[in-house]
């Protein structure tokens, strides 16, 4: 866990990026105020960050606003930590904004779309529809609408890479022609390029419909596509990785800069943009205010199959990003925790508790400082230990589910490891996925959830080892071990 000073190198490097005066940052609730206000704790990861006299004077009750040049220094500096959230006075006007929109062969989806897009310049891409998609298909439509035409598909990349060579305004929207926009949702997510170094920002993307369907209930609260009810920056292995491009509204001279969507790539393009976009130093932000309706895959066969589509990109990504598609993340000290721990040894557990105290030593030594006390050093500890259990269950049943299958069948401690990854693993998940439901939504009992939540692991596991095979490339299995 690193600890860090109250300053940015990034941003004292690039001026044109400073804050602007009125805007605020807001600590998150999750990170602990230690000494009176000395330091803080939290982000993701997890880190100290201490703070000068002068910064604790204007972070007061957790809030600062911008005003001069230190205060938008340290409101720089708490952003990137991952410790506190923008509060954005204002934004760009609708009127910034193009929406694209990449479409085949969905001609109801996308008039749905732009009949929702009142008073909005609307480019539809049509990639290679059967039945072509024509201007007059818009006609009443409360946008001014142009269709672009692909004669053949080159996917959706291409399609958003075409509508964006033609926008003309400074910011382009990329939505998907099976979503709906909620009210609201352009005005959050546009506040948040008052910061000059945003480059995209994403709302969350509930379902669009309620439905008794057991599937569509397990989407209600675990779709790939709803990234959860917490604001976050978008940072590889953080809380939020990526944003998919199914709704996402960007900065279009950055996208420029890094060549917008990779046209090769027909599934993670996405994912491939988003990281280009934070190599590049520029910052992204999930904003789960604004809300993008999706209309879900609910039938069983067409659900798994796109589970594991979305599994065959994590190889190619691992060829364009090696450092940052590990399935687990995981430092030595508790990893051996965790494997003497699963030895169900006398000699296992006691050489565990070493293994603890070895890792808490660590911890207690990179958060030296007057502010830390023996109670933060065992909630960090723990923290870790835990994460880093849920990265092997989750790692177990979803990237590594065919060698545990192997060993199962070979090894009855194996097995039992297995059945217990399993088990564990879809409990907490359930547990903590519960609330990303909408109120009026039928909740989906355990045993179900457990079960859809197996099956969606097994079907993007398939997918991933699809890839790994194609490609050649191990990348996505390698875990990435931290001194």
């Amino acid at each position: 866990m690193p600890t860090e000073c109250c300053h940015d190198q990034r941003a004292r490097h690039h001026p044109q990026t400073r804050l602007p005066d009125g805007f605020a940052v807001q600590v998150d609730r999750r990170v602990k105020i230690l000494g009176s206000g000395s330091a803080l704790l939290g982000g993701s990861p997890t880190r100290l960050l201490r703070l000068a006299p002068a910064a604790q004077v204007m972070l007061d009750g957790g809030r600062l606003e911008v005003h001069d040049a230190t205060s938008a220094q340290l409101a720089r500096t708490l952003l990137d930590a991952t410790v506190a959230h923008p509060r954005p006075a204002g934004g760009p006007s609708h009127r910034d904004v193009t929406v694209v929109i990449p479409v085949r062969d969905n001609s109801f989806g996308v008039k749905r779309l732009v009949s929702s897009m009142r008073g909005l310049r609307v480019l539809v891409v049509d990639d290679g529809s059967a039945r072509p998609v024509l201007t007059s298909d818009f006609d009443g439509a409360h946008c001014d609408v142009e269709v672009l035409r692909h004669p053949v598909s080159r996917g959706p990349a291409a399609a958003r890479n075409t509508g964006l060579a033609a926008s003309t305004t400074d910011f382009v929207a990329f939505l998907d022609s099976d979503v709906v926009p909620r009210r609201g949702w352009l005005e959050a997510l546009l506040g948040h390029f008052c910061d000059p170094a945003v480059a995209l920002v994403a709302p969350r993307i509930v379902g669009m419909s309620l439905t008794d369907n057991m599937v569509g209930r397990y989407e209600a609260v675990r779709s790939s596509l709803d990234l959860g009810h917490r604001e976050a920056p978008v940072l590889p292995y953080s809380t939020v990785s990526y944003v998919p491009s199914a709704a996402i509204i960007c900065r279009r001279r950055a996208m420029a800069d890094v060549g917008g969507f990779d046209e090769s790539m027909r599934s993670g393009e996405d994912v491939d943009l988003c990281w280009r976009l934070v190599e590049a130093g520029a910052r992204l932000r999930y904003e789960p205010v604004a809300l993008v309706a999706h209309e879900h895959r609910t039938k069983m066969l067409d659900w798994l199959a796109r589970r594991a589509f979305y599994g065959t990109s994590a190889a190619p990504l691992s060829a364009r990003h090696p450092d940052k598609t590990a399935p687990m993340v995981i430092s030595t000290p508790t990893m051996v925790v965790w494997l003497l721990l699963a030895l169900g040894t006398r000699l296992g557990y006691l050489a565990s508790l070493v293994a603890v105290g070895v890792a808490g030593r660590r911890v207690a030594t990179a958060m030296h400082a007057p502010e830390t006390q023996a109670l933060d050093v065992a909630f960090v500890t723990g923290r870790g230990l835990g994460g880093a259990a849920l990265q092997m269950t989750s790692a177990i049943c979803r990237h590594y589910w065919p060698v545990a299958l192997l060993a199962a069948t070979c090894s009855q401690r194996c097995r039992r490891i297995v059945v217990i990854a399993a088990i564990a693993d879809g409990v907490v998940d359930w547990l903590s996925r519960r609330r990303h439901a909408e109120a009026d939504a039928k909740p989906l009992g355990l045993i179900a959830y457990l079960l859809l939540k197996r099956l969606d692991d097994l079907a993007y596991g398939a997918g991933l080892w699809t890839g790994v095979v194609r490609e050649r490339n191990l990348g996505p299995l390698k875990p990435q071990f931290r001194v």
